[in-house]
């Protein structure tokens, strides 16, 4: 565009013949081209406006219209350079707002790949995580806590609800970590009858970052169950401490009372007194029995193992104990057919066993009731089978799993360690031990061992 100071000369030079103005004329008609052009407009204005002076009135001042044309000029320059100005600025609007555009279009990508990232960390972490709005709704919930609650909780996200709508005990549990401030526990029933153990932590989140709050749920069994471990191992450890050192400290008069007994016995005494010492010694071998057990419990060496004949053991059984089984007005009877067939085994283990079973049912057995020894060869496990049943009370069903436990008895004056003890021995020995309720009333427990090969005629497979 050209400049309109450049054509104020040559529309001098036009103007210059031009005598009077009228006095009127103030401002000039000024025409613009399509394209913008002020210096061509004003060319063809100022011929224009000459040629009509000339012929109309030649009476103005020629330093009136140099004054116009100078005013008009410097106002179309200021005009042009306004809009130059102008359309830089726009330009670095534009710029700018381009610039401002892409980096929004960047910072929402950036924030889309941000919660995406954030949602798999929140699918895959290991504990679980409730979100609860500032009206206590639940906003959100991971796999993880749905699957330690055993509730579809995910289903409750954004549908209004809280934590009122769980279970009363899992709704108490949260409250009290929410109001405690500190880390609450649960015990909740889990599959096949084993329960799980949870913790729930409160994390609020302060109010000018939106007011929710935070839970974050752990199952903690797996601690719970190393600390039931460790307290029970504490509990053997302590009760082995105590049981040895009164094991052995009345091991050595009963050796001595047991010696008397016997030399009482062979005296030459009536048979009324040579009953008694003959009570006196089952006593004895009861009490010797529940030492033995506390020394072998905890001081158990190992085995020496050599081929046994099990039918001898049970006969063995019958004269041993059928004098306590009279005491108690018990019937004793002994039934098996394993004459001949052995194991291997460490005869006075497996007769401690035979002993602690057969004085747990006479001490269980009402007068007039029975005990019943028996045997037999099963062939299809190619072992020996040997029962102990009675006519007693039987076995409460909710402590049929924890019977053989080291310390569990339901008699207060029992260590609870005779039936543990024959678990021990049995699993020795390669067989297993099992406790149930017989259908007519009292209790059965069954021995299952494996036979050894026979060294002799005798012997059976």
């Amino acid at each position: 565009m050209q400049s309109l100071e450049n054509l104020s000369q040559p529309a001098l030079e036009v103007a210059w013949p031009v005598q009077i103005l009228p006095a009127t004329m103030t401002t000039l008609p000024i025409s613009v081209s399509a394209d913008g052009d002020l210096g061509a407009a004003s060319l063809r204005c100022s011929s224009e406006i000459s040629k009509a002076d000339i012929a109309n009135d030649s009476g103005e001042d020629e330093h009136s219209l140099l004054r116009a044309f100078r005013t008009f000029s410097g106002a179309a320059a200021s005009l042009e350079q306004a809009y130059g100005n102008l359309r830089l600025e726009v330009g670095w609007l534009r710029v700018e707002l381009e610039k401002s555009n892409s980096g929004l279009a960047s910072s929402l990508e950036e924030n889309r790949r941000i919660r995406l990232h954030l949602d798999r960390i929140l699918q895959a972490l290991p504990c679980g995580l409730m979100v609860l709005s500032r009206d206590g709704k639940l906003a959100k919930a991971n796999p993880e806590a749905a699957r330690l609650l055993g509730i579809p909780i995910e289903g409750m996200q954004g549908s209004g609800a809280g934590i009122d709508a769980l279970p009363g005990e899992v709704t108490g549990w949260l409250t009290c970590a929410r109001d405690s401030g500190t880390e609450a526990e649960i015990e909740l029933a889990g599959e096949a009858g084993s329960n799980r153990w949870l913790t729930a932590r409160h994390a609020p989140i302060a109010e000018d970052q939106g007011g929710a709050s935070v839970f974050i749920l752990q199952d903690v069994s797996q601690r719970k169950q190393l600390e039931q471990v460790q307290q029970k191992l504490r509990r053997e450890q302590a009760l082995a401490e105590i049981s040895s050192v009164l094991a052995h400290e009345i091991r050595n008069p009963l050796g001595s009372l047991e010696l008397f007994a016997g030399l009482l016995a062979d005296s030459g005494l009536d048979p009324e007194r040579k009953q008694w010492v003959e009570h006196m010694q089952a006593g004895l071998r009861t009490l010797g029995a529940t030492v033995n057990n506390v020394l072998q419990f905890h001081e158990l060496p190992g085995p020496e193992c050599v081929p046994l004949d099990v039918g001898t053991l049970l006969d063995w059984a019958r004269l041993f104990l059928g004098p306590l089984a009279t005491q108690a007005d018990v019937l004793f009877t002994v039934d098996h057919s394993l004459s001949g067939v052995s194991m291997r085994a460490d005869r006075h283990r497996f007769e401690q066993v035979i002993l602690n079973l057969v004085l747990n049912s006479i001490q269980a057995t009402p007068a007039g009731g029975w005990i019943r020894l028996a045997g037999r060869f099963d062939r299809a496990d190619r072992g020996a089978v040997i029962e102990v049943c009675d006519t007693g009370p039987g076995i409460c069903p909710q402590n049929l799993p924890k019977i053989f436990e080291p310390g569990f008895s339901t008699r207060a004056s029992s260590p609870g360690l005779g039936l543990a003890v024959c678990r021990r021995i049995i699993e020795e020995f390669g067989g297993h031990i099992e406790a149930e309720n017989r259908p007519g009333g009292g209790a059965a427990f069954t021995l299952s061992v494996p036979a050894a090969p026979a060294t002799g005629s005798g012997g059976r497979l």
